[in-house]
């Protein structure tokens, strides 16, 4: 199927890209410090199933439809946005101090696993960018052109999680820290809330 050498390359291109800053590894960041490690491996596997549907699209065909269709682009941005702003708004207004690794009916882990989801799902980057990356690694004589998508997909996907999930541990820690303090506890609730802001304005205000 494919040369070592191409899954060296495609891996290690897989797991820099993991470790770039961007909206996702920044959203498992934040939210491992302020809920915990736990809650930051539950939004990676949301995530990572996030990936999976962008895979998928890609092997259909219908990740071009957000490359050359403005208005599927703007409406899935927009939607992606809206959500984002919620999430701040959520987080501004808690007054509450969450103990890190405690289950409240707001961090379910339904709801932080589809979270996570949503926030992926909804950013049609991700898509374009699936549909130019994955297709650079592929070659018409290693089989049928949606098998190797798939396979190169579960790699990143894999290579996603492993880097997201050493994230979560670090930033859970850092956290446990600083939330033995009541007023660190609410300052990291509005630093949450910030993020969530300037992620819906850079999705806002990304182009195809």
């Amino acid at each position: 199927m494919f040369e070592i050498e191409t899954i060296i390359m495609f891996t290690t291109a897989s797991l820099l890209l993991a470790l770039a800053p961007g909206p996702d590894n920044i959203f498992v960041l934040t939210q491992s410090i302020v809920h915990g490690r736990k809650a930051g491996i539950i939004i990676t596997l949301g995530l990572c199933t996030g990936l999976i549907f962008h895979t998928a699209i890609v092997v259909l065909g219908i990740a071009a439809i957000f490359q050359t269709s403005l208005t599927a682009f703007n409406t899935l941005k927009f939607i992606g946005a809206a959500y984002l702003l919620y999430l701040a708004y959520q987080a501004f207004i808690s007054k509450e101090k969450v103990e890190q690794n405690q289950e409240t009916p707001e961090l379910k882990s339904a709801h932080l696993y589809r979270t996570g989801i949503i926030m992926n799902v909804t950013n049609p980057k991700v898509s374009i960018f699936f549909l130019a990356f994955l297709p650079q690694f592929t070659k018409v004589n290693n089989g049928a052109m949606p098998v190797q998508i798939i396979l190169l997909g579960a790699i990143f996907i894999l290579c996603t999680f492993f880097v997201f999930s050493i994230i979560s541990q670090i930033s859970g820690a850092i956290g446990k820290v600083l939330y033995k303090s009541d007023k660190l506890s609410g300052v990291l609730n509005k630093v949450a809330g910030t993020v969530f802001a300037a992620l819906a304005v850079k999705l806002i205000f990304t182009q195809r």
